[in-house]
């Protein structure tokens, strides 16, 4: 009889699956413990052994363990970075396996696609558990004092933001993101605004610099300083979410990770979100943020106890149990029926804006080994320069598009496409 070493059941009948979880701490950690009780309980030959890893540092530990040869057998992964374990041939492709089960129509559509379109040849590395999405926090009491509604269009938007500003008082209508994080929101509100539905045109050639985009661009920093505290310039997350939270702010757009902050802060009587306005023809245009997921490693001994635990993640008990305690989006389609979805506003409006027939969808390159650099690191400080006067919209957007139009070539090439 084989050994857990071999790969399959030990002579006992038992056998062992390794969970490295790409986001581990003190919330989460001890909500996946007790999945990982309750899959044991259901599965007694199983036995899984959790690893909490940073989300600061999770791609890394797969870079270094994918080249040494020790990676784990099942792996919490994001779109943000399962293009790069792909392009690896590290992990196992799900297809076969989701087909079998009868489990093609029980996710949310557009989670699939995204996750789809992050590989080359279009097949499922990741069985999705939940997704994010950018919205607009707002203040309920502010609203209702100035007998505002929260804003279906950017026209609305730039209208609140003014109404809601008194300077003198230190209360602005809005904040901006200009640190660390910035350039993907502000990706969100130029999709969101434009309507342009792809990040390519039909030649390659990147929409970002499309004269829309540039016109949200500039609106965007013209609120600065006069609608938004001159500290926004170096606005983080962590900063951003203090400064709504502390009472002087009406608008915020982040995402609902932030809905445990903003309630503790002013009370779920005082916040709610909406998702990001409509687009300049009328439609709803969603840039999706990373979606959350389960991956088997090709490297695993134990694949098919591995999908046992990945399945069970994803049904809907877990999946209902995971997404309620971190406020995000179930991606079980059967979940969207359970009660407490319906008495969490913010989650239960965001779900609504993503799986509406009439939104579009516009899945960032996630495929692209560059899109993380140039997001996170070219890109800050040349908005950052936009917002202090110093580079125009234009100017931006134009070196914005030439680097993604670059990247996007070096990738057909490579992929032959």
């Amino acid at each position: 009889c084989g050994s857990e070493d071999e790969g399959g059941p030990g002579a006992d009948g038992k056998e062992t699956v390794t969970f490295w979880d790409n986001n581990g701490g003190p919330d989460r950690t001890p909500l996946w413990q007790g999945l990982i009780d309750e899959f044991q309980t259901a599965n007694p030959n199983i036995t899984v052994k959790y690893v909490g890893i940073p989300s600061a540092s999770v791609q890394q530990k797969y870079d270094t363990a994918i080249a040494g040869g020790g990676t784990p057998d099942v792996g919490g992964a994001t779109t943000s970075y399962l293009g790069g374990l792909v392009a690896q041939k590290a992990l196992e492709p799900l297809d076969e396996r989701i087909s079998q089960a009868g489990l093609e129509s029980k996710f949310v559509p557009s989670f699939v696609e995204s996750i789809k379109k992050v590989a080359s040849d279009g097949k499922l590395y990741e069985l999705p558990t939940s997704a994010n999405l950018d919205v607009l926090w707002y203040r309920k009491d502010l609203f209702d004092q100035a007998k505002l509604k929260p804003p279906a269009t950017w026209d609305d938007f730039f209208s609140d933001v003014t109404k809601l500003t008194d300077a003198p008082k230190n209360q602005y209508g809005f904040t901006i993101r200009g640190g660390a994080g910035a350039i993907f929101q502000l990706l969100t509100e130029m999709y969101s605004y434009s309507g342009v539905n792809s990040f390519f045109d039909a030649s390659g050639k990147s929409t970002i610099n499309d004269p829309k985009n540039v016109e949200l661009i500039q609106k965007i920093a013209a609120l600065y300083k006069k609608s938004t505290p001159a500290a926004d310039v170096n606005n983080d997350f962590t900063k951003m979410v203090a400064q709504f939270g502390g009472g002087s702010i009406a608008i915020m757009h982040h995402n609902l990770g932030s809905t445990s902050n903003n309630v503790k802060a002013l009370g779920a009587e005082k916040v709610a979100a909406t998702p990001l306005p409509l687009a300049t023809n009328g439609v709803r245009t969603i840039v999706p943020n990373p979606v959350d997921g389960l991956v088997i490693f090709k490297a695993s001994k134990h694949k098919d106890a591995a999908w046992k635990f990945v399945q069970f993640m994803a049904q809907k008990s877990a999946n209902s149990t995971w997404n309620k305690a971190v406020g995000q989006i179930p991606a079980n389609n059967e979940v969207s029926g359970e009660s407490w979805l319906q008495e969490q506003q913010p989650v239960r409006d965001a779900l609504k804006a993503i799986t509406d027939s009439g939104t579009v969808s516009v899945p960032a390159p996630y495929y692209l080994p560059e899109f993380s650099a140039i997001t996170k690191t070219d890109m800050g400080p040349l908005f950052q320069k936009v917002l202090l006067g110093q580079m125009t919209a234009k100017a931006f957007a134009d070196t914005f598009a030439d680097k993604m139009t670059e990247a996007q070539a070096k990738y057909t090439k490579r992929v032959g496409g």
